[in-house]
């Protein structure tokens, strides 16, 4: 039976989710389905696993109490520093996870798909780890303005294999991952970035980052004695930090989850990714979701000033609980999200992802007061988008 955390066996959250993929993948996800629980649960995995987000990534990452933030809103925020991961972001919790999986599936070969690159790096960083061949796609815009991790990338022995089809953003990376998957069956495993694509994928990922929201309670429990926030916030694309971060929390009915999609120029300006406002259920890499879609089923192309949330679609878990109202959806604007990143910059000394900066927005949003505790996930470090920094430093006055 399917709950918040888990789907059916069928890979459904509700009426999202499952795996709708090609005859040519089958052997592949089936593989994957009916093996990843039984190999996630090994002791012996446990055990490499828990080792490497010790001592290698630097788990647990802090809880922090942003004490100006929280003055100026009056309430009391936290702030779950993903950012201060090895490699920058939460992505490298799902990698490490993948890695150890493929390698006991006896692979040789990885593949992947980014965005923002962030998911791009801390995939060659796990095949560097391990030792392993890596091919990373990545769209020719993405590449573009996201030179500094795609020079890492390259610096950790990854083949970056530029997406030049559609919008040549991460709906174009995606496609072209999945079709090498298709002509590399045997030898290759696919490790996706997010809570999307088909089943078991989107369980998967997420039960890799639910090390986020596992580590926020036990923190939160020392601080404030107790283990659960009024609201928890973070930023969707694909959505998985937000899985990770509201995982723990999705079955206690009285914490708020608020996900915080791009709204890029305005929802209705053309230029946007807000899924869950324009989006309307379809199929999209392998499971039924919300996707932007023309009335014939094409997909919109989307638009986010953030490469992490420029998708047309959202994980069926996410898709799930905006269907059903346990998750409160919000958007952002690209300006609101470099104003929100500016603020946290200036009162607090982080400078975020451009990603993290729209979760940040939803603090102008909600209605919050001196009793609330609220938890943010900040998803990973701005290092990677200076270059919109700067641009904006020279257009305006931040």
């Amino acid at each position: 039976m399917a709950t918040y955390q888990s789907p059916d066996e069928r890979g459904y959250y509700g009426k999202f989710g499952g795996a709708f993929i090609p005859e040519m993948l089958y052997p592949n996800v089936e593989e994957l389905r009916t093996r990843y629980l039984e190999i996630m649960h090994e002791a012996s995995f446990q055990k490499e696993f828990q080792g490497l987000l010790k001592d290698y990534v630097g788990r647990p990452s802090p809880l922090y109490l942003a004490k100006r933030l929280s003055a100026k809103y009056n309430t009391e925020i936290f702030l779950k520093r993903e950012d201060l991961n090895h490699t920058g972001a939460h992505k490298i919790n799902n990698t490490i996870g993948q890695i150890l999986l493929a390698q006991r599936l006896g692979k040789r070969r990885i593949i992947a798909e980014t965005g923002a690159g962030q998911h791009g790096v801390a995939t060659a960083t796990v095949c560097a780890l391990k030792g392993i061949e890596c091919i990373v796609y990545m769209g020719e815009k993405d590449i573009e303005r996201q030179a500094p991790n795609v020079a890492r990338m390259k610096m950790l022995g990854a083949k970056v294999v530029p997406a030049t089809s559609g919008s040549k953003t991460l709906k174009d990376a995606t496609n072209e991952a999945i079709r090498d998957w298709i002509n590399n069956p045997v030898d290759t495993h696919y490790i996706i970035g997010s809570v999307v694509g088909p089943h078991p994928y989107p369980d998967m990922v997420a039960r890799f980052q639910s090390v986020i929201s596992e580590e926020i309670r036990q923190q939160l429990k020392e601080k404030t004695g107790s283990e659960l926030p009024t609201h928890v916030i973070a930023c969707v694309g694909g959505g998985s930090n937000a899985a990770g971060t509201f995982y723990h929390f999705l079955d206690e009915g009285e914490v708020e989850l608020i996900a915080v999609e791009a709204a890029g120029h305005g929802v209705h300006s053309g230029h946007s990714a807000a899924t869950t406002q324009l989006g309307k259920p379809g199929v999209l890499h392998g499971s039924r979701s919300y996707v932007m879609q023309t009335e014939d089923g094409q997909v919109v192309e989307p638009h986010s000033i953030s490469a992490g949330l420029d998708y047309p679609g959202i994980g069926p878990l996410h898709a799930h609980l905006f269907d059903s109202g346990r998750g409160t959806f919000l958007s952002a604007t690209d300006d609101e999200a470099v104003a929100a990143a500016f603020q946290l910059t200036r009162l607090e000394g982080i400078i975020p992802a451009l990603e993290s900066a729209h979760a940040l927005v939803a603090l102008d949003q909600l209605e919050l007061n001196e009793k609330d505790t609220v938890v943010l996930c900040l998803s990973g470090r701005g290092d990677k988008d200076m270059a919109t920094y700067m641009k904006a430093m020279e257009e305006q006055t931040f």
